[in-house]
């Protein structure tokens, strides 16, 4: 059973991995080299624990302490309770939800592993924004993708906000990191994937004439935020895809051109 500490100073070393929140250079820095992740809200904690996570503490406010009694109960490490105001002084920002947890990172499998195990993979490059993080790898999760790998310049899927908006699908989908771009490309290839490469170029091929649910083995590569995917990236795939538009609209942001790629790519619907 956990130990429920009550704690009334911000200054409290026992709190250092709740500190600063919201200075997002310090966590990126910070979490990797400690081993550690945030999780944020009772069904993502609860996520987090479910997917094997070991917890190194909990940051709770008074009236969470009832409705997380269960996993208090069932768990050895300490559980923090502070008020309202103390959450804020630590981590920087209103803890609307209540509960935080920190978490224990695991080891990332090898891009080798996850290619063995898996048909329908997301490629991305550079999507270093981690709404937009959180939301593709909540799509990949919901629609059938088997895996995720990231270009070594990729945000962090366990940062606090991509955890927070994909609802803790980033502890559903295994994802790996390619050790450098775009040579890495080659192992996917050689693992008898099909590398299609989405944008919205004019010389790609609309998504649904290539009936990527019918290869064997795809890899959908996708870019960042405004620039899309690179020169090098294009030249490495094996083909452009494009989703068709109207009205004029000439493309989407990458978190909803990814739900509706992995929708064609999984399960063969029109795009």
């Amino acid at each position: 059973m956990a130990d429920l500490i009550t704690i009334d100073d911000p200054d409290d070393p026992r709190l250092r991995d709740y500190t600063g929140l919201t200075d997002v250079e310090l966590r990126r820095r910070r979490e990797p080299a400690e081993g550690l992740f945030i999780a944020e809200g009772e069904k993502v904690i609860r996520r987090a624990k479910d997917a094997g996570y070991e917890m190194r503490s909990m940051l709770l406010s008074a009236k969470w302490v009832d409705v997380m009694r269960d996993v208090i109960d069932e768990l050895p490490a300490p559980v923090y309770a502070v008020s309202p105001d103390l959450a804020e002084r630590v981590t920087g920002y209103h803890v609307h939800r209540g509960a935080l947890a920190s978490m224990q990172r695991k080891p990332l499998p090898t891009a080798e592993e996850i290619l063995a195990t898996s048909r329908r993979v997301a490629v991305m490059e550079a999507v270093n924004d981690h709404t937009n993080i959180g939301a593709i790898f909540r799509s990949a999760a919901a629609l059938g993708m088997d895996a995720v790998l990231l270009s070594p310049d990729c945000a962090d899927p366990l940062y606090r906000r991509s955890v927070k908006v994909s609802m803790g699908a980033v502890f559903s989908v295994p994802y790996a990191r390619l050790e450098s771009w775009p040579k890495s490309l080659a192992t996917v290839r050689e693992a008898g994937f099909r590398l299609l490469a989405l944008t919205p170029d004019e010389k790609a091929s609309a998504i649904n004439e290539v009936a990527p649910h019918q290869l064997d083995r795809v890899a959908l590569m996708l870019g960042a935020e405004g620039d899309g995917l690179s020169r090098q990236a294009l030249v490495a795939a094996d083909e452009w895809v494009r989703i068709p538009m109207a009205h004029g609209v000439d493309s989407l942001n990458v978190g909803a051109a990814a739900a509706v790629a992995f929708y064609a790519v999984a399960t063969g619907r029109p795009a």
